[in-house]
């Protein structure tokens, strides 16, 4: 071994003892008679320490030559230090160092080697194996294999059987774009890179293993964000002979389980909500409930008698199908440029709100708003009792067609939350969302799609709907949400070929269609499936929240950037013409 020791494991019981060291240079510190040197490797920091009286000329000439990042090896003795540093667990003793030797010199790096970086996210990326020596980086994926530890921990324990699905697999409709690989053995075909092992999964089931689970890589081409990534990770599961209700405690359990045993948290039990309540209290199917701020309705289609906004001749609200705002506690002291600004941010492009209304709910009682030419102070006072606004409150309105402005308001709120500081990443809150449409209708396709994917079933009561109210069928689905983060979904299965072959009809695939792209399935069908159920959870997801970060990529040690490259190896590159000939593939550009 070319140590003894790591340098994050030598305490003050380890006096006297003689240690070899092996790491990177953090820093060196030369006081002329004294040197110090920082020496790192992923278990922690161990100060190093050279005196001129002590060690050769040789060794110290050496010493001096040292930059950051440079590897070396040092032979020495634990010694006590005398100005003791108490921010690491190895601040109380350093290392007498005899012999020092340098197995790797380095390039100054381009950005420092520290918590606090001075290197942006693009250089970083560049230079991700120098990125992945800092602490916060590598505590991350620490984090992430702790995360799959005690997945596979509570799995195991519940009977589940890992196993392994094919990555080339059959290109199929539906869902995001396919990432797609030629074959050059099968000329003018191709492979495609599997968005999720759902038909595999099932098959498993047919198959009579009936609790699968997998850490599985999934491949979709759509346009990044913060939560995505072309490449990313599920823990994917599924279980036959069961119902929906076997499915949320068994997967409640292994959220539970995470946030115990990586964080040390009791997850209480975790609450449920209907689509349609989600939708109509936050505007969004994956809420956080870490706040309140629940939408209050002045006008909607629902509230068609009294509403508090009709008749006053206030063209915004008479013509909108629904008049929706939220309460803003101890806000009332927002100035106008606040207002303004606000304002201006609603009316971006991605969110498209036409308007911004207000009233404040002033500490000394007075009601004021943006709309005081059309509505009294009596009018604003039925708003605050309906919003439930207390003096020092301010009330956030907006008017628009119901879909539109629910989503709106729901970025309104979710931006409140983040100003007010009420989104507090080491809070967690979780929650189910049940009962999603089976179907959503497109006007510009004049079809209809599957909301989760074709082979999620209708709840058994809604199966008659399916000849007569498409529009009005629930799925038999299920998400979880954890503060306002979808991180996982699932559905019980359609595992009988007529209501298969009918839910394929719905959503325009011929007979012949159905057959050429699911025909593998459809057969499998009659083969004695048994009913069964599953979820995927979004593994990267998972391991943001439990961190405390915004984006996944902070969670993947080798991950692309927002351009869908990896700008470290800087791909994805042209190949040669030799390898196109060989795939019979023509590039147009």
């Amino acid at each position: 071994m070319l140590r003894s020791n790591t340098c994050g494991e030598l305490r003050l019981t380890d006096i006297d003892k003689n240690v070899i060291l092996s790491g990177w240079v953090q820093r060196v510190r030369d006081m002329g008679n004294m040197l110090w040197i920082d020496l790192r490797d992923r278990y922690g920091i161990t100060q190093l320490m050279l005196e001129e009286n002590r060690n050769t000329p040789e060794t110290l000439a050496l010493a001096r030559t040292l930059g950051r990042e440079f590897v070396v090896q040092v032979h020495g003795t634990v010694v006590e230090r005398v100005s003791k540093n108490d921010k690491i667990p190895t601040g109380a003793i350093e290392i007498k160092v005899e012999t020092l030797t340098v197995m790797n010199a380095a390039k100054l790096p381009p950005f420092k080697i520290e918590d606090e970086t001075d290197g942006g996210d693009d250089i970083r990326m560049k230079y991700r194996y120098l990125d992945l020596r800092r602490n916060v980086v590598r505590q991350n994926l620490q984090l992430r294999h702790k995360m799959a530890q005690q997945t596979r921990a509570y799995m195991d324990a519940q009977d589940f059987i890992e196993v392994e699905t094919p990555v080339l697999i059959k290109s199929t409709p539906e869902g995001a774009r396919d990432f797609v690989v030629p074959s050059r053995m099968n000329p003018g075909e191709f492979y495609a890179l599997p968005q999720s092992p759902q038909t595999f999964k099932q098959l498993l089931m047919v198959s009579g293993f009936d609790k699968y689970y997998q850490i599985v890589k999934c491949f979709r081409d759509e346009d990044l964000r913060a939560d995505r990534q072309p490449e990313f990770t599920q823990i994917d599961c599924e279980m036959s002979f069961v119902e929906q209700e076997d499915v949320l405690t068994m997967f409640e359990g292994l959220i539970r389980h995470l946030f115990k045993n990586v964080k040390d948290i009791d997850l209480p039990p975790v609450p449920r909500m209907t689509y349609a309540e989600a939708a109509r209290r936050y505007g969004s199917d994956k809420p956080d409930t870490r706040f309140g701020m629940e939408f209050c309705y002045l006008k909607s289609p629902e509230k068609t008698q009294n509403n508090l906004v009709h008749g006053k001749n206030f063209g915004l609200f008479e013509e909108a199908e629904m008049v929706v705002g939220i309460c803003a506690k101890n806000c009332a002291d927002y100035t106008r440029k606040q207002m303004d600004e606000l304002t201006e941010w609603l009316k971006r492009p991605q969110i498209g709100a036409k308007a911004l209304i207000y009233a404040r709910y002033n500490a000394d009682g007075t009601l004021k708003s943006s709309v005081d030419k059309f509505y009294s102070e009596e009018d604003l006072k039925n708003w605050a009792n309906e919003m439930e606004a207390a003096p020092g409150d301010l009330m956030l309105i907006l008017a628009g067609e119901t879909n539109k402005v629910r989503k709106q308001l729901s970025e309104l709120r979710l931006e409140m939350g983040n100003r007010l500081g009420l989104r507090k990443p080491d809070d967690f809150k979780a929650l189910w969302v049940l009962d999603f449409p089976l179907l959503e209708y497109s006007p510009d396709d004049d079809r209809w799609f599957a909301m989760h994917h074709p082979f999620t079933s209708p709840k058994p009561e809604d199966i008659a709907l399916l000849t007569t109210d498409l529009g009005a069928v629930r799925a038999n689905a299920y998400d979880m949400v954890i503060n306002g983060t979808e991180v996982g979904g699932g559905s019980v299965r359609i595992f009988q070929r007529p209501l298969q072959q009918q839910m394929f009809e719905i959503l325009g695939f011929s007979a012949q269609e159905a057959k050429a792209q699911f025909g593998f399935l459809m057969d499998a069908f009659e083969y004695g499936a048994p009913p069964h159920a599953g979820i995927a959870f979004g593994f990267d997801r998972l391991c943001s929240i439990f961190g405390g970060a915004d984006s996944i990529r902070d969670y993947i040690a080798f991950p692309k950037n927002n351009s869908g490259r990896d700008v470290m190896i800087d791909g994805p590159s042209v190949i040669d013409q030799k390898q196109l000939d060989e795939l019979k593939i023509k590039t147009v550009l």
